[in-house]
Order: C-alpha cells, then structure tokens, then sequence
C-alpha cells in the first residue's frame, strides 16, 4: 500500500492551526477593511495569455500549467509536434494564478463600466509557483493583497504604508519596510550608461542581499554590462546615512537624470507624509531594493522580519501600465501583499499568537445518556446562543473514555451533569488544567463562562 503523502512545498494545517492561521487572516481583513478596502476573489486559474509576460522571464517559468482537458492530443498535426511553441499550445492554455494582482488587473479591465474608481479592494485567496521549495518558501501559499487603481497620487503608497504599519501593530510582529522606487532604479541605470538594460539590472541587483556584492556584479557582467558601468553603481548601491541623507546625496548622484530624480521627489514626499502623521513604522529607502516584477514602475515596497530569520513577508508597489494590457491604458494603480503562509511561520516561531487564538471549544458536557443527556443539551444550547464555544461527547460512553478524549482535543473545561447534579440543580465544572472542580447552578452556567 502507498504511504499517503502531499506534493513538495504545500501543507496540511490541523485545527489547533488553522484556529490560529484564522486569527492571523481576520486580524488582517479587518485593517483591510478599517481603510476601506472591498473584498473580491479571482478563479485559482486563469488563461495562460492573462499570466505570460506580466512577471518577467524567470516568473514565467514559475507558473504551474494547466493540461487541457478531454483528449487534448488528438489530431496533433507535425507540424506542432516541431514547434514547441504550438504543442504548448495545444497542450495547455491555462495556468494556475502566480499572484492575486494580475487577475485583478485583469478583473478591472473586464469590469471597468461597473467600476467606481479609484477602486479600493482586497483578497485572499491562495497562489502556486512552480518554485524550489526551502524554508519560507512554498508552491501553494495564501498572499493577502490590497490595491487603490485609479488614481496617481502618492496618498495611495501612503495609505499603504499606514495599512503595513498598522496590520503588524495587531499582530506583534517587529518589522522593518524597506522602500525604493524604479524610477530612481531607471534613473541609476541611465546614469551609469545602461538605461536600455534596465531588466538586467533591477534583476541582479534585487538579489544582493542574499547573493552580495561581488556575485551580483559577476551577475551584471555575465548579463552584458560593462565593468565600468558595474564599478559606478557599487558606489550607489552602498550609500549610507538615513533616508534623509541619501534623498539628499541622490539628489547628487542623479542630477542629470530627469526619471530619477522623479524617482526622489516622490520618495522625499512619501516619508514627508509619514513622518507627519507619527508612524512609528521603521522605515527605510533601501537602493538595492528592486522587486523582480516587470511591472513596477515607482515606489516599490518590501518588508522584514526584524527578529525571526526568513524572507520578505510582505511586498508591493506602484503600477501603471498594467491593466493597459487588458485594455485600459491609463490607469495607475498600488498595491501591497502580505505573504500569510511566511507571517504565520514567523508568529510561531516567535510565540506571538495570544492564548485565545489557541482556543477551540471551551467547555464539553460528559455524556451520560436519557435525561442527563437532554439537560446536557438544553445548557449546551444556552452556552452556544451566550457566545461560548461548546460541545457534547456524542455517546454515552465511560466517563474516563470522555475526559481523556477532552484532554486530547485540550479542552480547558468539562462539564458534568449527572442524576446527582440534576437533582440538586447544579453542574459541576472541571478546569482540566489546574484541575479544580467547581459547583455551579444551572441556571448561572452562562455566566460562569463569561
């Protein structure tokens, strides 16, 4: 017999994990909401033409295909058979959705005559990447977006800024929001004498953290860039000094280009505006910051951990010319995703969930049958409508039997009403950690749980 298993890189989540993975979810949708998000969901899959090309050539490789179904390989021609490209075709022409903001683009060009914009909406729903799974990183994984499209003003990456800050607030999560901006990103490669070659760059220099310097400037070379031109961006890529210093000194750097210093204006307005309302968010313009996805074209967003060792759990920024792919030119929009699966494993590891997103059912009634078994029911019923949690042992089996399946499922508390409790109109009430065992009238039962 085959041992039962699940693909590589997804995960089953029991219930004592799920209660908290809800806890996490509900604390988030309810920021989303506080700021006037909407909520939308998108199809798991979509048409392989909405996702190619809208995550650059390594993302394009990272989508799951779809196989056609029914006999999708009768009547190949050979023709198809020597072009790879028209058996692909044939073969698969949808895909599981590699990240919930292209379908949304997609949603709002289809849509757009009963859109009011801006258009304000989250999701959470989950995604598939055909990647190489390792710690933090998963094939199947829940991503909690928000988006304002619609509208160019820079209010928009501000409110996203206030939802980050305040969503870990609730959580308990210390972390830091790295930010930058493909503006100033064009504006060093115009710079440095490569503006054609933007992709490459942003494409090696987004790995710098994990990789470091001197792999990223082999990369650069490796992708065509000029030795000189990769001595100049060293000297970017590692100016210090707070934001203020290094809006300042780039200012410098990028005087001669009109897209960068595009670039620092809105970044200088950016954290103008946070600093005004208080966020006591750290935050911080990271050069090396790049964000793979082709497209991004400002202010780009990426946030860390600051005391548990994994990747980016959170990541965004500003498009424009996204949904003019679907058929709305013109239209800016930005965005942020919250990566669940990374900040649910961040939480654990640190022991940050509270005790009451560890709580199922509080109390469970001992079955003993006939009446027992009816009075039982009526406090249940009582119990559910005051809010609590509770159930019965569905048989009337023996007492030791229930209570060890009560400490099991680690119910705090049993309750036990049996002839001898009916007849005196009380219930007693075990705390299965401590173990005390408390006498409780029947009509206060309510109110014991309060």
């Amino acid at each position: 017999m085959e041992k039962p298993s699940i693909p590589k890189g997804t995960r089953d989540f029991s219930p004592a994990e799920m209660v908290r993975r809800n806890y996490m979810f509900d604390t988030i949708r309810s920021v989303f909401a506080l700021y006037g998000f909407a909520p939308l969901e998108t199809p798991a899959m979509e048409n392989l033409s909405t996702l190619l090309g809208k995550y650059g050539e390594e993302g394009d490789k990272l989508l799951f295909r779809i196989l056609n179904s029914g006999d999708f390989a009768s009547g190949v021609t050979a023709a198809e058979l020597a072009d790879p490209r028209a058996l692909a075709g044939r073969i698969s022409e949808k895909g599981l959705r590699y990240d919930l903001t292209v379908p949304f683009a997609r949603f709002v060009a289809q849509r757009q005559g009963e859109i009011a914009f801006p258009f304000r909406r989250y999701q959470i729903q989950p995604v598939w990447r055909a990647d190489r799974p390792q710690k933090g990183r998963y094939r199947e994984f829940y991503q909690c977006d928000v988006d304002m499209i619609g509208s160019r003003s820079l209010l928009g990456e501000v409110e996203l800024v206030g939802v980050v800050n305040e969503v870990f607030r609730r959580l308990g999560v210390a972390v830091t929001l790295k930010i930058n901006n493909r503006k100033i990103l064009a504006g060093i490669a115009q710079t440095i004498g490569h503006s054609d070659r933007i992709v490459e760059i942003t494409v090696a220099i987004d790995k710098l953290e994990k990789i470091g310097i001197e792999a990223v400037n082999a990369e650069l070379v490796a992708r065509g860039i000029s030795p000189e031109a990769v001595a100049a961006l060293k000297p970017i890529l590692e100016l210090s000094g707070d934001n203020s210093d290094k809006i300042s000194k780039l200012k410098t750097v990028l005087a001669c280009s009109e897209i960068g210093l595009k670039g620092v204006e809105e970044m200088e307005s950016i954290f103008g505006y946070v600093e005004a309302l208080g966020m006591s968010l750290d935050i911080r313009l990271d050069l090396s910051l790049a964000r793979g996805l082709n497209y991004y074209t400002g202010a780009i967003f990426e946030v860390k951990a600051r005391d548990y060792e994994i990747g980016s759990i959170c990541g965004g920024g500003r498009y424009d010319d996204l949904t003019g792919i679907f058929g709305l030119p013109n239209t800016s929009g930005v965005g942020i995703s919250f990566g669940a699966d990374r900040i649910y494993d961040v939480m654990t590891g640190l022991d940050l969930f509270p005790e009451e997103a560890s709580l199922g059912t509080r109390v469970i009634f001992i079955n003993f049958g006939g009446a027992e078994e009816m009075a039982s029911l009526r406090l249940l019923a009582r119990l559910r409508q005051a809010g609590v949690a509770a159930e019965i042992y569905p048989d009337a089996a023996k007492m030791k039997k229930q209570m060890e399946y009560a400490n099991r499922r680690a119910i705090p508390y049993v309750a036990i009403v049996g002839g001898d409790e009916l007849s005196t109109g009380r219930a007693k009430i075990k705390n299965m950690l401590s173990g005390e065992e408390q006498s409780v009238c029947l009509d206060d039962i309510c109110a014991f749980f309060e």
